[in-house]
């Protein structure tokens, strides 16, 4: 019995130091502080499939946008020098001995001029808006088909159509659309689709990349052999693809004649383009969408388009490039003038000339099949002479030294014309043309024009050559001395003994000495063409002297 009230006497004793303690506790809660109890974390994976369905397609859209709008800024800089800068000021027209004010053709064609630039303008927002469409529609419509897909398989898709799109541009940026090549130039336009043919390259890979990520087992598609026929096709076109690529990449190591590298080169993109087809074709799942399959033929029919119009309508059909020979005149010993007319249609009284500005080229070929070798050629006559076209032709090649064999009455065909190297697309108050060699052409086009005019601007011409033999119009430029305020500086590079005039290169000494101060030198336009040696030196020596890019325009005709 004691033994038991003591055991009881105890837990209350317990109990109510217990409860104390709590209390105690509680009410010094606030001048102590526990260090809490620190549980590891545990990190999951990613459960992509968990990620909200809109979500997935905007990463996958920023993806491609991110893309667009690489190629769009290359797109800008790669035509940046060929881009016309903000209008400068009109030069002071010069007054007689009576006070009164001599306008000019040149002054009165400013509005013509300007009305060029604008449609340059509109020309290239135009095509840029068609490029923009062409590249991110499918994407667009790809993305907003419903499905369960994962995002590495939207991804996948999305880059397979990105690259369907840039590879239709890449088509037809070659095209000779005149349009374009006038408003981007031809340096521009083969700039573009060189980086489209390598963009197409990096995202065929990306597609195949993706592909065998969303599932190991997709690597058995590229067993030709067993593979169905979707993924034959596309293996096809990767590998013609990669044969186009090695090819441009080793042209130069290569010795073949430019033409059968030139076909090479042709059926190869046929390849990839006919291929591409067939594998979204029997890859049945993105043709099945109504959208998708409209947009698809929309392209096809496009491409199909340019090309017919490119390789049939107008080498066959094109009534504006009948020409013959009226003469060959000869201007050194390797250097010759061709002289064309247009060809009487006996179906369409009167003739039909090129219409062409100053600085322009065209391609011109002797047999009017499609085949034909055919070559580019700046036209050295002024647009404002419509009884002839005149090319300056330098014979160095199978091609050009059969030029020379031509006779009188022999028929040619010109396709063109093309480029926007060329004084009426810019305006400026006053030109700066440098020549290397045959380069000469179109600077002599610029100045026949301008002496038609009656232009009053001041203009420099800078003429390079090895030696004084190779100067080409020495004659005529003397006489445009006098009908122009023009300023002409013969360099040699081999000066003969007695040569009184500049020889070397053309440096920052020379440009120093011929140009005026800063604000004058930067509302000039200067028009490069040569050796693209030359061009490129010159162009660095521009450069430190603080001229503005956008003023400074070449053209090259490399890889044509």
């Amino acid at each position: 019995m004691q033994t038991g009230r003591n055991r009881g006497h105890y837990t209350r004793i317990t109990e109510l130091l217990t409860i104390r303690s709590g209390t105690a506790r509680s009410n010094n809660a606030h001048l102590t502080r526990s260090r809490p109890k620190w549980k590891p974390v545990r990190f999951r994976a990613l459960d992509l499939a968990s990620v909200p369905r809109f979500v997935q397609r905007t990463v996958v859209l920023a993806v491609i946008a991110a893309l667009t709008v690489a190629v769009f800024h290359y797109w800008r800089a790669s035509h940046s020098a060929a881009r016309s800068s903000r209008r400068p000021r009109i030069a002071p027209r010069p007054r007689m001995s009576n006070n009164a004010v001599m306008l000019s053709v040149s002054d009165l064609d400013v509005s013509a001029i300007r009305f060029c630039g604008v449609r340059r303008m509109l020309e290239r927002t135009l095509w840029a808006t068609t490029g923009l469409a062409v590249i991110l529609m499918p994407v667009l419509l790809g993305l907003s088909r419903a499905g369960n897909s994962s995002p590495l398989s939207e991804l996948s898709v999305g880059m397979g159509m990105f690259g369907t799109s840039v590879l239709a541009c890449a088509v037809v940026l070659p095209s000779r659309l005149r349009s374009l090549t006038r408003t981007f130039g031809i340096d521009g336009v083969l700039g573009m689709h060189r980086f489209a043919g390598l963009l197409v390259t990096a995202l065929v890979v990306a597609h195949i990349v993706l592909v065998v990520a969303v599932d190991p087992a997709n690597v058995g598609l590229l067993d030709i052999v067993h593979a169905p026929n979707r993924a034959r096709a596309a293996t096809a076109a990767t590998a013609a693809l990669g044969g186009m690529i090695g090819l441009t990449v080793l042209r130069r190591r290569l010795r073949h004649r430019y033409e059968v590298w030139r076909w090479m080169h042709v059926a190869l993109a046929g390849s990839v383009l006919v291929l591409t087809a067939l594998h979204i074709w029997w890859l049945n799942h993105l043709i099945r969408d109504s959208a998708m399959r409209a947009w698809f033929a929309i392209l096809v029919l496009g491409v199909l388009g340019v090309l017919a119009h490119r390789w049939l309508w107008r080498p066959v059909f094109g009534a504006h490039g009948k020409y013959v020979v009226r003469e060959i005149r000869p201007e050194n010993d390797t250097v010759s003038t061709l002289v064309l007319e247009p060809r009487a249609d006996p179906h369409r009284p009167g003739s039909r000339t090129l219409s062409f500005a100053p600085g322009q080229f065209a391609w011109l070929r002797v047999n009017p099949s499609i085949g034909a070798q055919e070559h580019p050629f700046t036209i050295a006559s002024s647009p404002h002479v419509k009884a002839r076209r005149e090319f300056t032709v330098r014979h160095s090649g199978d091609f050009t030294r059969a030029l020379r064999r031509l006779r009188a009455g022999d028929p040619v065909w010109l396709d063109g014309p093309h480029g926007a190297f060329s004084v009426d697309l810019q305006h400026s108050t006053g030109l700066v043309m440098i020549a290397g060699g045959v380069g000469i052409t179109p600077m002599i086009s610029m100045l026949r024009t301008l002496a038609h005019r009656r232009d009053r601007r001041p203009h420099r011409l800078v003429v390079v050559a090895r030696t004084a033999e190779e100067l080409l119009f020495r004659a005529e430029l003397s006489e445009l001395k006098k009908r122009l305020d023009l300023t002409v500086v013969e360099l040699l590079r081999q000066p003969p003994k007695g040569w009184t005039g500049a020889s070397g290169a053309v440096d920052e000494v020379l440009l120093t000495t011929l140009l005026p101060g800063r604000f004058q030198r930067n509302q000039l336009g200067y028009y490069l063409c040569g050796p693209p040696a030359m061009v490129a030196d010159v162009v660095t020596v521009l450069d430190e002297l603080d001229v503005p890019l956008p003023r400074i325009h070449t053209e090259q005709f490399d890889f044509v």
